[in-house]
This record gives C-alpha cells, sequence and structure tokens, in this order.
C-alpha cells in the first residue's frame, strides 16, 4: 500500500482489484487526450499467409462409426419410400386438390417422381387417371382385386406432361387434340380394368361413388377408415 505522501488516485483495493476501472482512470487523469482516435489509432496489420496442411499425426482406426446403408432402394434417386398401408388396390381419400374427398384406387407408384398414380375410375367418380403425393391420401381398409391386372405403358410421368405452345405463344391446338385423344383412349383402358374387378364385390361401386366428409362432433382420430 502507498505511504500518505504518495497518494495513487486509483488506489489498490486488492491484489490485482483497483478502486477504478481503466475508463473512470482515464476520465480523472486526464490521458484520453494524448491517445489518437478513429483508424488513425488502430494498428492495421497484414493478412497472414496460410499455413501449409500439415499431415495427420494419426491414421483412423478401423472401428470409426460408418453411416448407414439405406434400406429404401430409392434413397438415392430422392423417391419417397411407400406407406406400408398403400398396395395396389388400396382404396385411398384424396385430401387435396381439385378431387379433394374422392375415393380413388390405388394403381402403382411411378418411378420417375415417387408419386401415386391413381384412378376413380372415371366411370365410377369423375375422378381421371392422376398422379397424388401420398402425403395428401388417407389409406383406408377396403381394397380392389387387382392381381394380374396390366396397365398400358404409356403410364409415366411423361404422360403428365404439359403441352408446350407454339412459336407464337399460343395454344396448339393440334397437339391439344392429340393429347386429348390419347388421354381418353387410355382413361378406357383403365376403367375397363378396373370395372372388372369392381363389378365381383357388392356396393363397392356405390362406396366409391360416395364423397368422403365429416360432420361436426366427428372425429377422424378415432375413425377406422
Amino acid at each position: 500500500m502507498p505511504g500518505k505522501g504518495n497518494r495513487v488516485r486509483n488506489e489498490e483495493l486488492r491484489p490485482g482489484i483497483r478502486a477504478m476501472g481503466r475508463s473512470e482512470a482515464l476520465n480523472k487523469t486526464g490521458r484520453y487526450r494524448f491517445f489518437k482516435k478513429g483508424a488513425a489509432g488502430k494498428k492495421v496489420a497484414g493478412k497472414p499467409e496460410a499455413a501449409p496442411a500439415k499431415e495427420p499425426k494419426f491414421y483412423p482406426a478401423e472401428d470409426l462409426p460408418q453411416p448407414i446403408k439405406q434400406r429404401n432402394p430409392n434413397a438415392s434417386k430422392k423417391i419417397a419410400k411407400l406407406r406400408k398401408s398403400i398396395e395396389p388396390g388400396t382404396v385411398l381419400i384424396v385430401l387435396a386438390g381439385r378431387f379433394r374427398g374422392k375415393r380413388v384406387v390405388f394403381l402403382k407408384q411411378l418411378e420417375g417422381s415417387g408419386l401415386l398414380l391413381v384412378s376413380g375410375p372415371f366411370e365410377v367418380n369423375g375422378v381421371p387417371v392422376r398422379r397424388v403425393n401420398q402425403a395428401y391420401c388417407i389409406a383406408t381398409s377396403t381394397k380392389v382385386d387387382l392381381s394380374g391386372a396390366q396397365y398400358p405403358s404409356e403410364l409415366n410421368d411423361e404422360f403428365f406432361a404439359r403441352i408446350e405452345n407454339d412459336e407464337k405463344l399460343k395454344p396448339n391446338a393440334e397437339a391439344y387434340a392429340a393429347w386429348l385423344a390419347k388421354r381418353k383412349e387410355v382413361q378406357k383402358k383403365v376403367d375397363a380394368v378396373l370395372m372388372k374387378s369392381i363389378a365381383k364385390e357388392p356396393l363397392l361401386k356405390e362406396y366409391l361413388a360416395a364423397r368422403f366428409k365429416i360432420s361436426r362432433g366427428d372425429a377422424p382420430h378415432l375413425m377406422k377408415f
């Protein structure tokens, strides 16, 4: 501790602890007037050069954790895995889109996009052959026997491609007419396959034609579809 004659403005209360902080002590002594402010008082250091890469001291052990192999064969293609409750012939309830509330029959999963290929059929409830995301479907316990069913080879993702406009950016009437005729022909073939199986089950046609609705007081989480 300093003596009475040598009094210090910022006396030391404990070893390493002063009565005033650095800023308060500078204000008391006025030393801040001799400091340069702004960029003039800062030292600009050059960018350090990148150090050369060093070789590792240790080699990786054999028991390092390895990534788990994907059991889904479509994982590399970024195709969604099909739910266990959805099988060819399963009746689905569409929850979104133009045909929400309609019941459709699941045909197959498309290889390119992973979407579900479904049909009403069109003859029963007006739902044509279309693609549906399985996230917007409810799988029911009702199934249509489609064993041995064969569908047209044109049913893929390219079948649903949009028709490009002509050079003047106007709808191409001839291309649209050919596309519509092809869609109708494929739809008749699919309906013929489905109607054979639907006719075997009583009241199945009426079930597919009925629209799914929820009234006040209904609990969807308690329903068995």
